[in-house]
């Protein structure tokens, strides 16, 4: 709405519920087209975090590809802190516990624990990553859903 209010997008179409001021009420909108192209930030490093990790690994241990909810998940250094090991990219990666444990202050390679994935940095930023579903779409964009697959996007 704000976006509409400032004239920046257009509202293409609208659901049937509405959103009441003090003054007025408007039809709330479903799809929305931006007047003009705003070009995302890409000069941002992706910080490096315990979530972010999470996500590149997708929520799975990576020795024994088991996918857990963050409760039950834990980073793990390839190269261990004792060893030399820090914290990085390509040294990070998840694990769940019992995996840990049993890896202790090993390599994958002296564990016999190989690696699912060679760890590596982000090179997109989770938070602006929209992953679309288009099954759980609402009905009132499909027509615009369609209009992209046929488009090959």
């Amino acid at each position: 709405m704000i976006l509409w209010f400032q004239q920046k997008a257009e509202i293409i179409v609208t659901h049937d519920c509405l959103i009441r001021s003090v003054r007025a009420q408007y039809n709330a909108p479903a799809v929305l087209r931006m007047k003009s192209y705003i070009k995302p930030r890409t000069h941002r490093s992706v910080r490096l975090s315990r979530d972010n990790i999470f996500i590149r690994d997708k929520h799975m241990c990576q020795y024994c590809a088991k996918k857990l909810p963050v409760r039950e998940l834990t980073l793990d250094h390839v190269m261990p802190v004792s060893r030399g090991g820090g914290k990085s990219w390509e040294n990070l990666v998840t694990a769940c516990h019992p995996c840990n444990r049993v890896k202790a202050s090993r390599t994958p390679y002296e564990a016999g624990m190989p690696l699912l994935n060679i760890p590596e940095k982000l090179k997109w930023s989770p938070t602006f990553d929209v992953q679309m579903k288009f099954e759980n779409a609402d009905e009132l964009w499909e027509p615009f859903l369609e209009a992209l697959a046929v488009s090959g996007f």
